[in-house]
């Protein structure tokens, strides 16, 4: 793709100019290993890194255009130079022209909330498939820009802004009219600003909990930055030009009335907000009666004076709440009946890594989750203690570089409700692994070490000794690691697939093959 630099400068506060703006741009990156011929590089201050020093990198890689935020001490001769006040934040409105404005020429879903938000953009994206609609979408696990889901490759819920309006403008060129993205506090926040300039037309809110204040500094914060979803609601265009044809779809908000922080989320906009609840709260959409099992679960859907039977092939009680959540979604936007949506429901199928169960012939039960916050353990684990007769064995750890608060919280939950605690790495990160661990087990109280509390770092032991330790009636749960194919280290990452090293382990035990 080319397109002129000078249609891109209105799209970034410029404060200085050195270079020729007569280019031509091919792509957009913000890492220097990504650059090719004729691409603008964006110089971004990290974490860990800063983009500035890997300018001369981007430039021997190709590039001709460079935006940046610190004054440079040289400007080489044929590249254009860019000074804005945030690189980051241009990065957003650059990419949103460069890529011809994409997500106004789709339906833009956008799911946001501390759990359920990857289970949800699934959910929503297969319903409207099955109610014809062709639909894409991007989230923590995978994505869909055309006919075919791809794993996401990177431990980032939303992807940088380049990448985000690339794919929508591949779903544009494919022909769909839908797109469903999950929508982080990081991508929300103005700090990153990756979602500032897609045109959303349907804002979803699934929960509230405490996470992610190493970013955000407050849980207020980090509830506000969320908000920002809905508040966007309000730019939702009044018709947009969707496959060749000019469409009109209601703009609304969708919040769970069962979390505390459904009325925040709707008084963030003056767009209409519909509510579901799975807790008898008033709703608009409303689950009773439900009986969960091993498979998933039956329930009663009232919408709009109708009440009907439902059946959910998803295991966990929880995901009969991501379910209401994409009906309600789907019926509003006026794509089916009620009956028609609700007998769709029975096909759909679970996230790779949210509670899929693990077969290998063995005689317990293997389930893989991500789980990985204190309110996402006193989700599933409740329901599991009821339902399992044996030994609830779990094996979790917990991000390095995020939130330490949780940590105890985390070991306190699973001790209560878990008859054995395994912890593990998860994401060590620049942290010490076993310094984190034994910060959870700081909340294991009740535990003894070596009878049913392990700190065992290596992931794969730590798998091996839960199987050891079940018994036929015993469930394991492997939790945190999930979808992600890498553990994260000082040292660097190593490739990682939770349910593959289940199996494998498994394997070892039954003597069979995979």
């Amino acid at each position: 793709m080319n397109c002129p630099l000078c249609a891109l400068l209105p799209a970034m506060p410029i404060l200085e100019i050195h270079g020729d703006t007569k280019l031509s741009i091919t792509g957009l990156a913000y890492d220097s290993r990504d650059i090719q011929p004729g691409f603008l590089f964006f110089a971004l201050s990290g974490l860990h890194v800063d983009g500035h020093d890997y300018i001369d990198q981007a430039i021997a890689a190709g590039a001709s255009t460079v935006v940046h935020c610190r004054a440079l001490p040289s400007y080489r001769p044929g590249i254009c130079y860019l000074r804005t006040d945030d690189s980051r934040f241009a990065m957003s409105a650059v990419a949103h022209q460069f890529w011809s404005r994409p997500s106004e020429h789709l339906t833009v879903i956008g799911v946001t909330g501390t759990e359920g938000k990857s289970t949800t953009v699934w959910l929503i994206a297969r319903l409207l498939e099955l109610c014809g609609a062709r639909s894409g979408f991007i989230s923590t696990v995978d994505y869909r820009v055309g006919d075919q889901v791809r794993s996401n490759p990177k431990h980032q819920t939303t992807p940088e802004a380049t990448a985000i309006h690339e794919k929508l403008a591949a779903m544009v060129a494919n022909g769909l009219e839908y797109a469903v993205v999950e929508s982080s506090s990081h991508g929300l926040s103005p700090r990153t600003n990756r979602l500032g300039d897609v045109a959303f037309d349907v804002g979803v809110m699934t929960n509230v909990r405490h996470e992610h204040l190493e970013f955000h500094g407050s849980w207020e914060q980090y509830r506000h930055d969320k908000a920002n979803l809905f508040r966007a609601l309000d730019r939702a265009l009044p018709s947009k030009l969707i496959a060749g044809r000019r469409v009109e779809r209601p703009s609304f908000g969708v919040a769970c009335a069962d979390d505390p922080s459904a009325g925040y989320f709707a008084a963030a906009t003056v767009r209409p907000v519909q509510r579901y609840s799975m807790q008898g709260s008033a709703a608009d959409a409303l689950a009773t009666a439900i009986h969960d099992d091993q498979a998933g679960a039956d329930f009663l859907l009232r919408l709009d004076g109708l009440e009907l039977a439902a059946r959910s092939n998803l295991p966990g009680q929880f995901n009969v709440e991501n379910i209401l959540a994409a009906v309600l979604v789907v019926y509003r936007l006026g794509l089916a009946p009620l009956a028609t949506i609700v007998g769709h429901l029975p096909a759909l199928t679970p996230v790779k890594g949210r509670m899929t169960r693990v077969e290998c012939g063995q005689a317990f039960e293997v389930l893989v989750d991500y789980a990985h916050t204190p309110s996402s353990f006193e989700t599933i684990l409740p329901p599991l203690r009821r339902r399992v007769t044996g030994s609830l064995i779990c094996v979790f750890g917990s991000g390095g570089e995020r939130d330490t608060q949780k940590r105890p919280r985390q070991g306190e939950i699973a001790s209560r409700y878990c008859d054995v605690v395994i912890l593990a790495d998860e994401d060590p990160r620049g942290e010490e692994p076993m310094a984190i661990l034994e910060q959870i087990a700081v909340g294991c109280g009740g535990k003894s070490r070596g009878v049913d509390l392990f700190l065992i770092p290596d992931r794969a032991a730590a798998i091996a000794k839960a199987f050891a330790l079940a018994k036929p009636d015993s469930t394991v749960l492997l939790l945190g690691k999930s979808h992600e194919n890498t553990i994260d280290y000082e040292t660097g990452a190593i490739a990682w697939d939770e349910i593959s090293q289940a199996e494998q382990a498994l394997h070892a035990i039954t003597g069979t093959t995979g």
